[in-house]
């Protein structure tokens, strides 16, 4: 069976079916370290006994007997068309501002050949066209979805910027309180979105870190739920839905994926939920064994997954004087670390920096070859393209999917 996402989606709407019969294959919270299982009918946020990233697991076994691609076809054009893989269990808990779907867009030819890529193929996935403009928002639906349906009237995070964004606005359209720590010099369209939803928005002299110790002080004494990156186990739940994409966008089956993703990396849960996905979908049988090699991109000037990759360990040190314009990968130290670095591993992908004057130059060079004002981090993939390029991790004759995770500012 073959069936394709493209641009084209608009004009799928008129065909599009209500929702019915939603059923959510949710069954259990297990620990990525410790491995002990936890009910999902509980609010959780990270493994109680070890502190680690708690996963949402599925009955792969009794989706596998149930369903198969073909049940897609139809159903509503957005992340929630996978709802038999996301955590909620009743559709009338759903939060959804028509995030998901997004494109996956063709470089031409001739840019490809520039670039040393003639051969190949080389493709964009354009987050940008989220509801709140970047991939935040797909994060953001699951989590503050399933906070909605465990009964949580309040949320906290801290934020470089767009998962701010994306957290005013979901949680305004769940009738939540959202309360968001940022640094003081948080880009300025996030700090007038957040503040347009109606967010509480405390700012931060330092870094996203600094914002997270002092929020999670204010959410012990408020009895706020936190909702910080990989520190509750359901916002990697709607950033895995990037590989459901993925799949459904090449068509299922054992050549379906890519063979090279290259995704800017703060928090991380780009590349654990993607690498997720993929578990699931091999699971079900949806895909084959070939997976993408995974690429981590960070900023020379801060850049903690970069030298723990190159140093060969678990886990990453954090980054003293982090200092780089694209807020979103400013990010000195990730919870989540050991399942980024564990996903590049077992891809036979790597991890690299690359310089601010890169990623600046890269915005504007894939605005004009490609049409794709995207943000700096996303530019920052353009900008590592050259460097994979030439150290051979890339030989030109590759299918490789860029993520620009949001608009350009």
């Amino acid at each position: 069976m073959k069936q394709r996402i493209d641009r084209r989606h608009v004009d799928q709407c008129a065909t599009i079916k209500p929702v019915t019969g939603w059923t959510s294959y949710l069954k259990s919270l297990e620990c990525t370290a410790c491995r002990r299982e936890f009910g999902a009918d509980h609010i959780h946020n990270v493994c109680p006994s070890c502190g680690k990233v708690l996963f949402a697991r599925y009955d792969l076994v009794g989706l596998r007997n149930a369903a198969s691609p073909d049940d897609l076809r139809g159903r509503r054009w957005d992340m929630w068309r996978y709802h038999e893989l996301l955590p909620v269990l009743d559709a009338a808990n759903v939060v959804s501002l028509g995030e998901g779907a997004t494109p996956l867009l063709d470089v031409d030819r001739r840019v490809c050949a520039r670039l040393g890529l003639g051969v190949g193929r080389l493709r964009i996935k354009d987050e940008g066209k989220n509801p709140t403009g970047s991939f935040k928002a797909r994060g953001m639906a699951a989590a503050i979805s399933k906070a909605k349906e465990l009964g949580v009237a309040e949320i906290a995070l801290a934020s470089a910027g767009n998962a701010g964004s994306a957290a005013a606005a979901y949680g305004a359209a769940a009738g939540m309180k959202a309360h968001i720590a940022v640094p003081r010099d948080v880009p300025p369209l996030n700090l007038d979105a957040m503040r347009m939803s109606g967010a509480d928005v405390l700012l931060v002299d330092g870094l996203i870190d600094e914002a997270g110790r002092i929020q999670h002080q204010h959410a012990i004494e408020h009895g706020w739920f936190e909702l910080n990156t990989l520190k509750e186990p359901y916002r990697q739940e709607g950033k895995k839905t990037l590989g459901f994409e993925l799949a459904e966008q090449g068509g299922w089956g054992p050549d379906c994926l890519p063979d090279v993703i290259v995704f800017p990396t703060g928090g991380g849960t780009g590349i654990v939920g993607m690498w997720k996905a993929f578990e699931e979908l091999g699971a079900l049988g949806w895909i084959g064994p070939k997976r993408p090699k995974m690429v981590v991109v960070q900023s020379t000037g801060c850049a903690p997954l970069v030298r723990a990759f190159e140093e060969g360990v678990e886990h990453a040190q954090p980054w003293q004087g982090a200092a780089t314009i694209a807020a979103g990968i400013r990010v000195p130290s990730a919870i989540g670390d050991y399942l980024v670095l564990q996903a590049v591993r077992d891809s036979g992908g790597t991890a690299l920096a690359v310089a601010d004057d890169e990623i600046r130059a890269a915005q504007r060079e894939m605005a004009r070859d490609t049409g794709l004002y995207t943000s700096l981090e996303g530019a920052a993939t353009w900008a590592a393209l050259t460097a994979l390029r030439r150290r051979g991790f890339v030989s030109g004759h590759e299918d490789i999917v860029l993520f620009a995770t949001g608009i350009g500012t």
